[in-house]
């Protein structure tokens, strides 16, 4: 159990961050910087579900549970391979990714096929989410990258996760805007100057 009695300790205040197990890194190392994004990931998907409408509530339990894998993703990420032992250390799962392959299935089947690349936008909640996505990207870069580094590591289902997450995010911004449509990109729509957007 988690139990925070202090929020400062003044031990960040010369750029450095302890890891799971004590390990001090600075806060631009890579693996900081891998599990921040999750973090600011997470905290993009509450401010769409802080938008959520009651007609779209039926997507509110699975952001939560969402968010939830978020926090165990950065712990997983906070967490050196040499400090954890593989059966004592928080991680995503792959039925994780299989139960978000599920619902992004699900909402999937209830749209119209796509015939363009969306802009992102539409609804609040879509345009929220849509920015979720596009910082989950930038995290699934970030542990890309962290993996490259000799003396790293990254699970490959954390990989799958968060690449998953994406592709999640996106068919729920298009579930959201399923009322009004989506906004299509128009390629080279705009080059003339008698073009205006439609």
């Amino acid at each position: 159990m988690v139990r925070l009695d202090r929020i400062y300790t003044r031990g960040g205040d010369a750029g450095e961050t302890s890891l799971v197990g004590g390990e001090r890194r600075r806060k631009d190392d890579a693996r900081v910087g891998a599990y921040g994004d999750i973090d600011e990931t997470n905290a993009a998907i509450g401010v769409a579900r802080a938008a959520l409408p009651s007609e779209d509530q039926a997507l509110d339990p699975m952001l939560e549970r969402i968010q939830n894998e978020l926090f165990d993703l950065g712990a997983e990420l906070a967490t050196p391979a040499a400090k954890g032992a593989a059966s004592a250390r928080l991680a995503v799962t792959q039925e994780q990714v299989a139960r978000l392959e599920a619902e992004i299935d699900e909402m999937n089947g209830a749209l119209a096929p796509l015939k363009s690349f969306v802009l992102p936008g539409g609804a609040p909640v879509a345009a929220h989410l849509h920015l979720a996505r596009a910082i989950s990207r930038r995290a699934e870069r970030a542990m890309v990258a962290l993996a490259a580094l000799p003396g790293e590591e990254v699970a490959a289902v954390a990989l799958s996760y968060v690449n998953r997450l994406s592709d999640f995010l996106f068919v729920a911004s298009r579930w959201v805007n399923r009322r009004q449509g989506d906004v299509l990109w128009r390629p080279g729509a705009t080059r003339s100057s008698s073009s205006t957007p439609r």
